[in-house]
């Protein structure tokens, strides 16, 4: 027999059983208030996967008595819009920051029910629209407005149930992700093996080899020219231009953001005013079949030049170089994006946050060149062979997100009655 339903009245969760009742969240949990230090209550910290031992990665103050209690069996809420799905249940006494709202159970409930319940998207969204800040992308959503929120409330033995379900089925799904997420890594991984072997030591069987000096080298071809890349390209890396300089129309400043893809693109650009392009930046001026790489955190991306961003200025944190009649343009962007490539330049790398690089280092990196015919050679076989790994990459991403869109709808079917626990 079909499970009787009715409607909840509330738009976020809908259709629920005839049996469940609506609640708001103050009616089932209280604020948590109390302040202590974090050097009397270990600091800890509320994240997607709910509460932990504070991260080493978190921001730290100097305001050591400006914490939350947080108690074992409390639930923890980031209310910034910005730390959505940061909850949990802690496993912990400890301490957190204020940003984060502290609640606890005021009557016999199954946590792991509401644990979930707060965990999906749904919730999510509701939670947010009852926030308020200076900002679309960033506000919060106190207690005073999260406790007149609605939820469900299954009868405590069918919470359990839920719980116990979610627990395992979330667990498969889990599973199935880390899987995937790991095979792209490998799938990534033997694209970079496979790269860095081309344009150090070619696609012909049986050559004369040579030591190139270079540890992590290795041999490469006794034919091939090994030399410093500035010897061959004139590298040159995008002017630091200022905020104030950006206007609504006029020469594109090209961003990392328009580097996503083999190409140089807009995405994301800023823009200049000409006449001031022509005074002070016309130098830096991107021409057709240049290639243009990241020298931030953001190595191994390296995108070619064509008519769209042709006559467009790279921003600071860009490099451009050339192409000069000793240099395909695929082997150069290949070669570029090489872990060879990268490994000189790791040595030599700076910064902590944001690890930068420019044209100072560049010059101490030397490139095993072959001639130009086969650096075309080379090039083709890895148009070929990287297309044919994008592609088992692409099918890999497409399952990740079909897998964890059915992980949401899953949660949000049982923790709103749709879908029974028989």
């Amino acid at each position: 027999m079909a499970r009787q339903m009715k409607e909840s009245g509330i738009e976020w969760i809908g259709m629920i059983p005839a049996d469940w009742n609506i609640v708001r969240i103050g009616t089932q949990y209280t604020e948590r208030k109390t302040k202590v230090s974090d050097t009397e209550y270990p600091p800890l910290s509320v994240t997607m996967k709910g509460i932990v031992p504070q991260l080493a990665t978190a921001a730290k103050t100097d305001a050591h008595d400006d914490r939350k209690m947080v108690c074992k069996g409390d639930f923890a809420i980031n209310s910034r819009s910005d730390r959505r799905g940061s909850c949990g249940i802690s496993a912990y006494d400890g301490s957190v920051s204020l940003i984060n709202t502290i609640l606890c159970p005021r009557d016999e409930m199954n946590p792991e029910y509401y644990d979930w319940l707060f965990h999906s998207s749904m919730f999510s969204d509701e939670f947010y629209k009852w926030g308020h800040g200076i900002v679309d992308d960033l506000w919060t959503t106190n207690w005073q407005d999260m406790k007149r929120i609605f939820i469900p409330e299954p009868a405590l033995e069918e919470q359990a149930r839920i719980a116990e379900y979610l627990n395992k089925m979330c667990a498969e799904i889990d599973a199935v992700i880390s899987k995937t997420k790991a095979t792209i890594e490998e799938y990534k991984k033997l694209k970079q093996s496979i790269i860095t072997n081309a344009v150090t030591k070619g696609l012909r069987d049986n050559r004369q080899m040579r030591k190139s000096g270079i540890e992590w080298i290795g041999d490469i071809p006794s034919d091939w020219m090994f030399l410093f890349l500035k010897y061959v390209t004139n590298f040159q890396e995008g002017p630091g231009i200022m905020g104030n300089d950006f206007r609504n129309e006029g020469i594109p400043l090209i961003r990392i953001s328009g580097m996503k893809g083999n190409y140089v693109t807009r995405d994301g650009c800023n823009f200049l005013e000409q006449e001031m392009v022509e005074k002070k930046w016309k130098h830096f001026k991107l021409l057709k079949d240049d290639v243009v790489i990241s020298a931030s955190a953001s190595m191994g991306i390296a995108a070619l030049v064509d008519e769209e961003a042709e006559g467009c200025i790279p921003y600071t944190g860009l490099i451009r170089f050339p192409i000069s009649d000793k240099l395909d343009k695929l082997f150069l962007r290949y070669y570029l994006i090489s872990n060879e490539y990268m490994e000189q330049i790791n040595v030599q790398k700076t910064g902590t946050a944001i690890q930068h690089y420019g044209p100072t280092h560049i010059e101490k990196v030397k490139i095993a060149l072959p001639p130009l015919d086969e650096q075309r050679e080379i090039a083709d076989y890895l148009d070929k062979k990287c297309a044919e790994i994008d592609t088992l990459i692409e099918k890999k991403i497409a399952l990740l997100a079909e897998m964890e869109a059915y992980k949401k709808s899953v949660i949000y079917e049982y923790v709103t009655g749709k879908k029974e626990v028989l």
